[in-house]
């Protein structure tokens, strides 16, 4: 059988099983709320190849053989300590070379907004040089294939009010906003929905 373009691990999260992918490139996907079938036929459409589960025992707790495995390894570490609320900068590699230009540029501002701080879509317009695209900024965020590790949650309506979140993947827009605002008090950080 064809070795895989990317492998993945699966951990538990607060609000079921998380799923973890990498490349040889980096980490190439973070989803949660769907099923490991559902991930994997998901990543391989969108990456045109096999994606297969991590070898036991060789990426987590020893050295890694390949890049993939020690991409895995970083974002699993890195999801591990973001939910049990440590702050750590994540030093992690991601692999969005599958993503349109606008998509990598706005991903690229977002993974910089620190823990315990928020920007507004407009200001990460701003942050790449297209003020005025806070819209395009928000459907960008949408479409983030790296959940956590490149923190769209932290990405706020320039009212200073939740604003979206999570495009229309999982849940009703109230479910994906109180997701949000949760994700948010474990950083810290207290965020009010809009008012009707």
């Amino acid at each position: 059988m064809d070795d895989p373009v990317a492998i993945r691990s699966t951990l538990a999260g607060p609000w079921g099983p998380v799923h973890v992918a990498a490349t040889a490139r980096g980490v190439v996907a973070v989803e949660w709320q769907m099923t490991e079938a559902a991930f994997d036929e998901t990543l391989a459409r969108r990456l045109g190849g096999r994606v297969g589960p991590a070898k036991p025992g060789r990426s987590f707790g020893g050295r890694a053989f390949d890049r993939r495995e020690r991409h895995l390894a970083g974002g699993v570490k890195a999801i591990e300590a973001f939910l049990a609320g440590r702050h750590t900068r994540p030093d992690v590699a991601f692999d969005l070379a599958d993503r349109p230009a606008w998509d990598r540029r706005v991903l690229g501002a977002v993974a910089e907004i620190p823990w315990g701080h928020t920007a507004s879509y407009a200001e990460v317009a701003r942050r790449i040089g297209a003020p005025g695209a806070a819209r395009a900024v928000g459907g960008a965020l949408g479409r983030n294939p790296i959940s956590f590790l490149i923190p769209c949650h932290r990405v706020i309506a320039a009212d200073g009010t939740l604003g979206g979140w999570g495009g229309d993947r999982w849940g009703d827009l109230g479910h994906r906003l109180e997701t949000k605002r949760n994700l948010l008090l474990r950083e810290g950080v207290t965020v009010a929905m809009r008012e009707g």
